[in-house]
């Protein structure tokens, strides 16, 4: 018989069961994996980034937003590992991986659902490229580096 494990599971949870060798088979993990004991509900509002074809954004103070449609790209070391990602405007080519894609065209998925299997192969390829420093739960760690394009910065000024 397998044992399966879930309800209130979180990260810390997992690690003191595997750490414990409890005699766990998998885990169900659900509610706090989208959502926060300190903030237990995603508070988000839309902001316009274009109109018409025409680069906008949010000026409140304290709300400002980047300019227009975007791109991230993620920039990876020597070994493999993710160096950090680069936010930019969506025509301006950067060093490393693009990371956004589009899913809807007109209203419409632009390809279909993707197999389970294919999804779980690049969850895992993806884990792999963490970089130590980010594995862990408790401990200091150096922050992820996220870097705004020059093209990005004058979208911002000019808009």
């Amino acid at each position: 018989m397998q044992i399966f494990a879930s309800g209130n599971l979180d990260e810390y949870k997992l690690r003191d069961l595997i750490e414990g060798d409890a005699p766990i088979d998998g885990f169900g993990v659900g509610t706090r994996l989208d959502t926060s004991s300190d903030a237990p509900y995603l508070d988000c509002a839309y902001k316009l980034q274009e109109y018409a074809g025409c680069p906008c954004r949010k000026r409140s103070e304290g709300k400002t937003t980047w300019p227009g449609r975007k791109q991230v790209y993620r920039v990876f070391d020597t070994e493999g590992y993710i160096h950090g990602d680069v936010l930019t405007v969506c025509d301006d080519r950067q060093e490393g991986q693009p990371l956004l894609v589009p899913v809807l065209r007109g209203g419409k998925r632009v390809d279909g659902p993707e197999a389970i299997s294919v999804l779980r192969d690049r969850a895992a390829r993806q884990l792999r490229t963490l970089p130590r420093r980010l594995c862990v739960l408790e401990g200091q760690r150096e922050p992820f580096e996220v870097t705004i394009s020059e093209a990005l910065q004058r979208a911002r000024a000019h808009g």
